[in-house]
């Protein structure tokens, strides 16, 4: 086998693991699972594991090097129309490849799946041409952040309330797994030919910025299709008896999924191939490399997406309506909590994220430090997110404080910290979010009788807005600890003077 897949294969085996074992002991002791559900779930674990590891060294290998290379030759262009055109086209390409996506657009039955996917894409589109142009002409994060919010949350006060969780949701499913690698990888390339000291914050930000696209985009919609009378469909199982018949299961969805992905990923393909063309710019060689990280991320998508829709997905909803229908409801929310804790390492994109944080901050912000900040975050949102559940409290009452909070300490926290905040919301809501967590809340609302659009709706925004928060505390904690150790540094060198100019009177 080959060391790195190697490598990226043990990586994924130790975030999938941890939220094995918990479900695992979540069926013996709090709510048993039927043994051929169980059976379809861990071998759903096996197909993530690999598919993680596929899926990251593919990333590695084809996304981030065509991201980086089209944001690079982007930044040469000195026409301002064909850079907002490449980006708005980039932006819709990308979106509409997303799988997160297509999930979402299942999931709300009352607005058709091409007209919701259509103009989450033109959303993304249209932010990340604001986005790259942020970062050409070097405006403020935090001021374009706050603008932009203000106009979410106020337009959200004309749209029907059981619509505004969905709007949201659409923020968190665009930026998964095919979108983040992308975009990350080009806001580096763009920043790359700068040589001024923000070069390296700037690179961080067109994930934030993209994720408020989808939002406008389906407020603006959600004039248009009220969802009142949208029905959700449980996800569940066919029975299973017997581990052939768990086999089975997986062999029959296959040939769906590799349809799924071969469409997701052809159109980047083929802006690969457009843009090796025109700009002659990778060797033989790194052409060989990209087309092997394409076939890499293809299988990876796959076996991760098969995972997680066949042995995930009917686990989740399976466990929240049996939690919820039993005498302990309360116990959703520790259960959530800490499923959200270790979920976050099982998403693909997230070590996409933490690898690059780790490189352009040369190892100042360590991917330890980052998986444990987003741990927290999203432990604390799939906590808030089951407690809406069981009160059917409005996510205005959550969302609205949170932004505001998040919003105010990207003031504070030094720059690098703000982007990587906001990309970090963007990652953490993936497709485990939107096959597990999702599910899982939805199958405890319907057991308790609630609105599916307005309670149980609203987990994957609740997702992308506690890293926010989580990551940029992490910021605040830098600085405070690079200013104790420059102050002592000032009294060491104060002290060294002092000490030599006794010393040289004597």
């Amino acid at each position: 086998m080959n060391p790195k897949l190697k490598e990226k294969i043990t990586e994924s085996l130790q975030a999938v693991l941890p939220i094995t074992l918990i479900v695992l002991a979540i069926g013996i002791l709090v709510v048993p699972i039927d043994i051929g559900a169980m059976a379809v779930f861990l071998l759903g674990a096996v197909l993530l594991v690999f598919g993680m590891g596929f899926f990251q060294l593919g990333a590695e290998m084809s996304m981030t090097p065509l991201g980086e290379g089209i944001g690079a030759t982007m930044s040469h262009l000195r026409s301002i129309v064909l850079i907002a055109a490449i980006g708005f086209l980039m932006g819709t390409i990308i979106t509409i490849s997303e799988p997160d996506l297509q999930v979402l657009a299942e999931q709300v039955p009352a607005i058709p799946n091409l007209t919701l996917i259509l103009t989450v894409a033109v959303g993304v589109g249209v932010f990340l041409v604001i986005a790259i142009i942020r970062i050409l002409l070097q405006v403020s994060l935090s001021k374009m952040l706050t603008g932009f919010y203000f106009i979410v949350i106020a337009s959200s006060f004309f749209v029907p309330k059981s619509f505004i969780a969905v709007a949201f949701d659409s923020g968190g499913v665009t930026t998964g797994p095919m979108t983040v690698p992308f975009i990350m990888a080009m806001g580096v390339g763009l920043a790359s030919v700068r040589s001024d000291k923000n070069a390296a914050s700037d690179s961080f930000g067109l994930v934030a910025l993209s994720s408020i696209g989808p939002i406008l985009a389906v407020l603006l919609l959600g004039i248009f299709y009220t969802p009142t009378d949208a029905a959700y469909s449980i996800a569940t199982m066919n029975h299973v008896g017997d581990t052939r018949q768990a086999v089975d299961e997986f062999l029959y969805n296959f040939p769906r999924y590799f349809g799924e992905v071969s469409v997701s990923l052809l159109p980047i393909f083929a802006v690969f191939i457009l843009f090796e063309l025109i700009t002659k710019r990778y060797k033989r060689v790194q052409c060989v490399r990209l087309i092997v990280g394409f076939l890499y991320t293809y299988i990876g998508l796959v076996l991760f997406l098969c995972g997680a829709n066949v042995g995930f997905s009917p686990v989740g909803a399976a466990i929240g309506s049996a939690i919820a229908f039993g005498p302990s409801k309360w116990l959703l929310v520790p259960i959530g909590m800490v499923i959200g804790y270790y979920i976050v390492k099982a998403e693909p994109a997230i070590q996409v994220l933490n690898h690059q944080v780790d490189n352009v901050t040369n190892g100042s912000v360590p991917a330890r430090m980052m998986n444990a900040c987003l741990s927290i975050g999203v432990s604390i949102s799939v906590g808030l997110a089951m407690l809406r559940v069981i009160t059917r409290i409005p996510i205005y009452y959550i969302i609205i404080p949170g932004y505001i909070i998040a919003l105010v300490l990207s003031f504070f926290v030094p720059k690098i910290f703000v982007g990587i905040a906001f990309d970090s919301g963007g990652v953490a809501s993936g497709p485990m979010t939107t096959t597990f967590l999702l599910p899982l809340s939805i199958g405890a609302c319907t057991a308790l009788g609630g609105n599916v659009m307005s309670d149980a709706f609203g987990v994957v925004a609740l997702v992308a807005l506690t890293p926010l928060i989580a990551v940029q505390i992490m910021g605040v904690m830098y600085k405070v600890k690079i200013k104790g150790a420059e102050k002592k540094d000032a009294v060491r060198q104060k002290d060294g003077i002092v000490e030599f100019e006794e010393e040289w009177y004597a």
